[in-house]
């Protein structure tokens, strides 16, 4: 509603990721080379992470763009949580092999056999798992073991992993140091800085029509939007979209600080809570308090037994529940 006004062509704020907004960044310039190169290179293993709502899905677009041009063919999980045979069935569906009443074995044969077809025609297979900080450790294995496919020179099936920072936890664990080992390029995505994130809104203003981005967002409403976004470019969409609207309400051709403000403390963006509520009620000791606690009682009363004179007594008061004791 605000386009005419604005003389916008399109929507320039949109959350969804789409690649004719890519903004190239250092940090995004290195990380799609990153990418490109492993598997143009067929490094094998190549894994992105990178904080929520920093443009690893928008990213892993313009790459599937570039590889369909490319003529690569590409499985793209985009929602890992599957068993093993599950997942397998989805890459090979996405392949356009058959997958019904095929077994996990069949499956297999299915999927080497058709990597090892196009690598003797020189052509790339690739298998993309975006949000892979949500794959199982089974399924892991299961993808570290596709990459046995290798002549021996070069890998024939390229993997990439893109994920947050949980990602790089599992990759550290003892279970998958075998998987760990075999990462040949590694990438990370990370916040804008003030300098970028005027270059980012001025990159989407520009490419959905407007010619005069700076008279629309001045630099002092530039450098509040970065404070409350912390240069997450999620968080800038948001922002300067509710933004626009609000702006546009008042029939103000310049958007404020002000008005970023009022839409952070809409979207309660300095509100952030370490974990999830655990239910227990303030004031109240968490399990760990009341078990260190017994452990210290024990250990007390333990201790009193070797003094002479001293019986051994453990302290029994009141537990969790009214038929439950403290011990």
């Amino acid at each position: 509603m605000y386009k005419r006004f604005y003389n916008l062509k399109r929507n320039p704020f949109e959350i969804t990721p789409d690649p004719s907004f890519l903004y190239t960044s250092r940090m995004h310039n290195e990380a799609l080379a990153t990418l490109y190169h492993g598997v143009r290179r067929r490094k094998g293993f190549v894994v992105l992470t990178g904080e929520v709502g920093t443009g690893k899905t928008l990213l892993v677009r313009c790459l599937l763009q570039i590889l369909q041009r490319a003529n690569v063919a590409f499985a793209y999980v985009f929602n890992p949580r599957l068993s093993p045979t599950e997942f397998l069935q989805y890459i090979a569906g996405d392949l356009g092999l058959v997958t019904t009443n095929k077994s996990k074995s069949e499956l297999l044969l299915a999927l080497s056999s058709y990597v090892i077809a196009r690598h003797q025609k020189g052509l790339t297979t690739v298998l993309v798992v975006d949000e892979a900080h949500l794959v199982s450790a089974d399924v892991l294995e299961e993808i570290r073991l596709l990459t046995n496919l290798e002549t021996t020179q070069e890998k024939l099936l390229q993997i990439l992993l893109i994920g947050q920072q949980e990602l790089e936890e599992k990759l550290d664990s003892r279970e998958l140091r075998q998987l760990k080992q075999r990462i040949a390029l590694r990438s990370h995505l990370g916040p804008l800085d003030p300098s970028e994130t005027r270059g980012y809104v001025d990159c989407r203003l520009r490419l959905a029509g407007n010619t005069s981005p700076a008279e629309l967002f001045p630099q002092e409403t530039i450098a509040e939007l970065h404070c409350q976004t912390r240069g997450f470019p999620r968080l800038i969409n948001t922002v300067c979209e509710n933004a626009l609207v609000l702006a546009y309400a008042a029939q103000s051709k310049c958007i404020t600080p002000e008005i970023v403000r009022e839409v952070a403390v809409e979207f309660r963006l300095n509100v952030l809570h370490s974990s999830l509520s655990t239910g227990v009620k303030p004031g109240e000791p968490s399990e760990v308090e009341r078990a260190a606690r017994v452990l210290l009682d024990l250990y007390h009363s333990l201790k009193s037994v070797r003094e002479p004179g001293v019986s051994f007594r453990i302290p029994v008061g009141t537990g969790t529940r009214e038929d439950e004791p403290y011990i």
